[in-house]
């Protein structure tokens, strides 16, 4: 199915590219804090428009994204892919680490969508995919203010799946486990992590394609890898098994 107008934010990430690698549309909009190692990636691709945002902006995302639906008109698809994510214990946050995780993985995310959900009711058609993580379904040590986030992003999006059930507009959340990406540069800067999850991380061409395939349809969630869809099942259903599970086999860092 080839879209018409699709934009992404977190553009710069190894998940986006494989994003753009494999959507089919007229126009790729990115929005990223920095377009610089974008422009050269793209140059020549007349179907990528590059915007550079700091999505914690209110006055510079306005701004925008009112040019953008200038430009181009109303959104058939938004992805919700900026985030980051800090593992360390809660005691040692600052309070404006907590502010700043929370301003671009849940505010900044609830504003973009507040920006271009009128002229997708307006057109009574489209599709948002907010990018939240097993986090947000399954807490573990170290996590807690990413773990936060990620559980106000799940909150949000199925509610505003109930509020636009009648206005053909899809909502979507993708709840993936540990990804290969540079976003472990800052959440795990030894690497330990990641080698010691390396039997359930997930490749982004993986992550990728799995979003891809719900493109157009009427999808609520998309969990993986399987071992930690599992988990999180549990952690619901039977909370001192999840508990468990969250505090030993998948409390690696």
């Amino acid at each position: 199915m080839k879209l018409k107008n699709v934009l992404i934010t977190g553009a710069s990430g190894g998940l986006a590219s494989q994003l753009v690698d494999k959507i089919e549309a007229e126009n790729i909009i990115l929005l990223s804090r920095n377009i610089e190692p974008l422009v050269e990636k793209y140059e020549g691709n007349s179907a990528i428009h590059l915007y550079e945002c700091d999505i914690t902006d209110n006055e510079q995302v306005k701004i925008i994204c009112q040019n953008i639906s200038k430009r181009f008109g109303a959104l058939n698809l938004l992805i919700n892919n900026a985030g980051f994510g800090e593992f360390k214990n809660f005691i040692n946050f600052s309070y404006e680490e907590i502010v700043a995780m929370f301003d671009v993985n849940v505010l900044g995310l609830m504003n973009i969508t507040k920006q271009f959900l009128p002229g997708m009711i307006e057109q009574k058609s489209g599709q948002i995919i907010n990018i939240a993580s097993m986090a947000g379904k399954m807490a573990t040590a170290q996590s807690s203010i990413y773990s936060a986030t990620k559980y106000a992003v799940v909150g949000f999006s199925d509610a505003l799946r109930l509020e636009l059930k009648d206005s053909n507009i899809f909502v979507t959340t993708v709840n993936p486990g540990p990804i290969k990406t540079d976003f472990f540069a800052k959440a795990d800067p030894s690497g330990e992590y990641l080698k010691k999850v390396d039997f359930i991380v997930l490749s982004p061409d993986k992550v990728a394609q799995k979003i891809v395939n719900v493109i157009g349809k009427k999808k609520r969630e998309v969990n993986l890898p399987l071992a930690m869809t599992f988990a999180a099942k549990s952690y619901q259903l039977f909370p001192r098994i999840g508990d468990m599970l969250a505090g030993g086999l998948f409390n690696l860092k």
